[in-house]
């Protein structure tokens, strides 16, 4: 029954771990995303938008309850949030709220807002952290133990393959199609769009576990890039020496430590980062796949008559650049996200240039939806940029902490401009400054060049404006 009420319905859609050049309508023309394209082609892509933190908990944090990670306290992932969130007032709005796939609230299933969660998290790790009990089994793990079969992890690739160590995290997928957590979570979005009957207006958040690592993609995906020419980055050692000390540590503990069973090296070779890019590229191809399906779905029923419909990533991914993997940098292939709305009375087929952090489209939702918004916090609506071309930001911040995977720095902010980013390492004589009028590609760090020092300070002081620093 398709819903029959005069607020829209919302479909959002959340991937973790996508980079924002990973879509084939918006410039990345090796990719093959037919229905991220159909979005693009029928919404609004919004090219400068970032997350404020990068990593999965403080980024999503921040988007659900419209606060950068210094007013929420979520600073890394594992610090609690999830109880409140602006879902709430959707719901007390008469909207019928449901989760299903990745939120990465802590604990694991905490309320958000939502009437129902179906919840499926990380692919690799175990959900222990932070549960009352200890230990947490979520959709994708009941599913798993009624099939009979064991759980994906670093231990069975260590087992099962013989690459592991050079494999960067890339491997196909070991087990049947309808096993993988990205298929499992659309076969599960598309059963409750068909079985449901409400005349209650919708907002329904699938979260796609990918392309968050393991790269694990099946076989025919993979099959999809064979003899694709896929871009690779290229990283100079003296790249790597200009680097902050923060980031020198981070990079050697993810070469130790395998975490999320990428077995990291110090600048791999290039055969390794094509596998890695061509495992990483059908993962997205997959997850587009799903997503297409959950739109006919949605279709057949009759909620895209009045929908809006959102996709975004939670941040993005080094895949190599920098001398890199994952995230915890604040590089732009880490804190830009892809970020596509189609509304009513928005214009289709077009791009917003505007500097906009990602809780910025909360506002512009509830303008779009005719539901008051009880405070915007620290969004300001998009809407502006969108519709007038108007400059909202002059500046994007992002944040995080020291965590068990970061663990050369207390406090790592950036401040980003139109064309400048400085990050700064807990107010110390070390990080970093690109001008990306002249270096898009974050190379060159200014943070000790004489005849930056003016901008330096300038970017500076923005910084703990912003932070409340006296």
């Amino acid at each position: 029954m398709a819903a029959k009420q005069n607020h829209p319905n919302i479909i959002w859609f959340i991937t973790d771990q996508q980079r924002f050049d990973t879509i084939h309508a918006m410039g990345a023309l090796h990719m093959k995303t037919p229905n991220m394209d159909r979005l693009v082609q029928n919404g609004v892509s919004l090219t400068q938008c970032y997350c404020t933190a990068p990593s999965c908990v403080p980024s999503r944090a921040s988007l659900f309850t419209m606060t950068y990670p210094h007013e929420t306290g979520v600073y890394h992932n594992g610090s609690p949030w999830g109880e409140h969130s602006w879902i709430e007032q959707l719901q007390a709005a008469g909207y019928h709220t449901v989760n299903v796939g990745k939120m990465h609230t802590v604990p694991f299933d905490a309320k958000c807002g939502f009437d129902e969660r179906f919840v499926v998290e990380n692919k690799d790790r175990p959900l222990k952290l932070n549960q009352p009990h200890g230990g947490f089994y979520d959709e994708w793990d009941k599913f798993l133990n009624n099939q009979g079969v064991r759980k994906p992890s670093r231990e069975t690739y260590k087992d099962d393959y013989p690459d592991y160590e050079t494999a960067l995290g890339a491997y196909e997928w070991p087990l049947q199609e309808m096993n993988h957590p990205d298929i499992f979570v659309g076969n599960m979005a598309r059963w409750f769009i068909e079985q449901r009957e409400s005349d209650s207006p919708l907002f329904l958040e699938v979260g796609f576990p990918g392309p968050h690592p393991p790269y694990d993609p099946p076989e025919r995906y993979l099959e999809m890039y064979d003899g694709v020419d896929i871009p690779i980055p290229r990283v100079a050692e003296k790249e790597l020496e200009n680097q902050p000390a923060a980031q020198k540590a981070y990079r050697q503990e993810m070469i130790a430590s395998n975490h999320d069973a990428v077995c990291w090296r110090n600048l791999p070779d290039e055969e390794s980062l094509r596998r890695l890019h061509k495992y990483y590229a059908a993962n997205i191809t997959l997850i587009d796949d799903q997503i297409g399906q959950i739109l006919d779905a949605l279709e057949k029923k009759g909620y895209l008559e009045n929908s809006i419909i959102i996709f975004m990533s939670d941040h993005g991914d080094c895949l190599g650049e920098h001398g890199h993997i994952q995230k915890w940098t604040m590089y732009d292939s880490v804190v830009r996200t892809p970020l596509i709305i189609c509304a009513p009375g928005l214009p289709s087929g077009t791009e917003c240039s505007a500097l906009l952090q990602q809780m910025d489209i909360v506002p512009m939702l509830f303008d779009l939806t005719g539901v008051p918004l009880a405070g915007a916090q620290s969004a300001v609506s998009a809407l502006p940029a969108v519709l007038q071309a108007k400059p909202v930001r002059d500046y994007v911040f992002a944040e995080h902490s020291r965590d068990n995977i970061l663990k050369g720095v207390d406090l790592m902010q950036m401040i980003r401009s139109r064309d400048w980013k400085l990050v700064d390492y807990d107010r110390g004589d070390d990080g970093e400054l690109y001008n990306l009028s002249d270096d898009p590609g974050e190379v060159h760090n200014l943070w000790n060049a004489p005849d930056c020092r003016r901008k330096k300070d300038e970017l500076l002081a923005a910084l703990k404006d912003w932070a409340g620093d006296k």
